[in-house]
């Protein structure tokens, strides 16, 4: 399959066309942002692994009835996706405290939630991604009452099951980011990437970062641990 004009390019990934239209080409870069595009950097490596993590996590969620984007990886940092039109809402799930929460509600780090929270943002990079709820989400004409229905049971599906596989790797899923997107036939998938960028990873046994963390708080071994992942799912 050609990969054809680029038709958009964000802070981690570029999209390209493809000669069938039904579907698009994902090319994960190298560049880190972090603060809403305040802190740059580069990851070596980090498209690779990004992209074979996200494959791991899109085949596993496929195999548990969750409907993805995901069709194949097609070299070490390019992915054929289906095309799709992007819900313009991110749905993030916390099973612990940290990060925005914790600023927010004066948590201390690592308090693990009796029940896990769901948060919508809305996708603005100029308005810096502000937290939405169901009206707001129902007054912009962002999602319908059953569309906000189905990105909430399936991100809570989504947790249940990584969560588990995670914990058998060694590593507490903390809180991670989604996006949905809806095909020509108007279903909904999931879309984007699941990866050390979209995540927080913990080790479960020395509670270690894991994740993009390292690179926001320059705590250093970003890349050992974007590796580490990468190795405890058998990608390398």
């Amino acid at each position: 399959m050609d990969k054809l004009e680029q038709v958009y390019e964000g802070k981690a990934k570029k999209v390209f066309k493809t000669d069938d239209p039904h579907y698009y080409i994902i090319e994960y870069k190298d560049e880190a942002t972090a603060f809403d595009g305040k802190k740059k950097g580069i990851i070596q490596g980090k498209g690779t692994i990004n992209n074979k993590v996200s494959a791991v996590f899109f085949e596993l969620l496929e195999q548990k009835g969750i409907p993805t984007h995901f069709i194949k990886l097609l070299s070490p940092n390019e992915m054929l996706v289906k095309k799709v039109d992007i819900i313009p809402l991110e749905v993030i799930v916390r099973n612990y405290s940290a990060g925005s929460v914790s600023k927010r509600l004066g948590l201390e780090e690592g308090i693990k939630f009796d029940t896990p929270i769901l948060e919508f943002s809305y996708k603005s990079d100029e308005l810096g991604d502000p937290m939405v709820n169901d009206y707001h989400i129902l007054a912009l004409h962002l999602a319908t009452k059953d569309e906000i229905s189905t990105l909430t049971q399936q991100a809570f599906k989504i947790n249940d099951i990584l969560s588990s596989y995670l914990w058998e790797k060694n590593i507490i899923l903390v809180d991670f980011k989604l996006e949905f997107g809806k095909t020509p036939e108007g279903d909904i998938v999931l879309a984007d990437e699941i990866s050390p960028d979209t995540c927080r990873f913990w080790d479960r046994t020395t509670m270690e970062k894991l994740d993009k963390d390292r690179f926001r708080r320059d705590m250093g071994n970003v890349e050992e641990a974007y590796i580490e992942v990468a190795r405890r799912l058998g990608c390398l």
